[in-house]
């Protein structure tokens, strides 16, 4: 329901106030399941891909977002609920396993899973090596991977800011990477570390940033 309101009405609004460029969106399966894969330049990042696909698109997002108390609690429950947005404890052992473990279950579904492969945003505006993350649940899920080139969100609201500016954004979508060659090969870590970097230089060629091999540090304020 919230999911719905947000698409139908507040979507169409920020569509038409900011006006942004959308190339590639045929490159989205309409049904089945789907893992697309950003480069993550804003805390709006999540705010506009799921605002431009016409499918409903969940990311995972601290479980903290969503068990706040009052009115600023049930304010962020609302809006990230709406976005698609699925709770989850983040960390490393049980809490990375059952970030996997839910996004197997929204693709399980059907649905369209969202995921930054840097795990966080980039403070230099630079694409930054790719967590393996999305490629085992590339492989666990059997899903293509649509990359995706995002540009201008950093203008839009940059570190720091807290109210978004009114700037060009462009949002390319490059053709779904099939990954069935490497089926059943998850837990090898040459085979992931090789995914992964296909995904990322498949974004590095939509976003026209430039790169860096190394992964950016948590700025400790990301939604998702």
């Amino acid at each position: 329901m919230l999911y719905t309101v947000m698409k139908r009405l507040v979507a169409p609004t920020a569509r038409l106030v900011y006006r942004p460029t959308v190339e590639g969106l045929e490159n989205v399966p309409t049904t089945g399941p789907v893992i697309l894969a950003p480069n993550h330049l804003s805390f709006i990042d999540s705010v506009v891909l799921p605002m431009v696909v016409p499918r409903r698109v969940s990311f995972l997002a601290k479980a903290e977002y969503f068990e706040g108390r009052g009115v600023k609690g049930a304010l962020s429950r609302y809006f990230f609920s709406s976005l698609g947005h699925v709770p989850v404890r983040r960390g490393l052992g049980r809490a990375a396993r059952a970030s996997l473990d839910t996004a197997a279950a929204v693709l399980a579904a059907g649905q369209a899973f969202a995921i930054y492969p840097e795990g966080t945003r980039s403070l230099d505006g630079r694409l930054h090596r790719g967590r393996t993350g999305v490629a085992r649940i590339a492989l666990e899920s059997g899903a293509p991977v649509v990359p995706v080139g995002i540009i201008g969100t950093d203008k839009v609201q940059p570190v720091g800011s807290k109210i978004p500016r009114i700037c060009p954004v462009t949002i390319r979508f490059g053709e779904p990477l099939d990954f069935s060659r490497y089926a059943g090969m998850q837990d090898s870590l040459p085979v992931l570390r090789s995914v992964t970097d296909e995904i990322v230089y498949r974004i590095l060629e939509l976003s026209g940033q430039d790169y860096v091999d190394s992964y950016q540090a948590s700025s400790g304020q990301e939604a998702a």
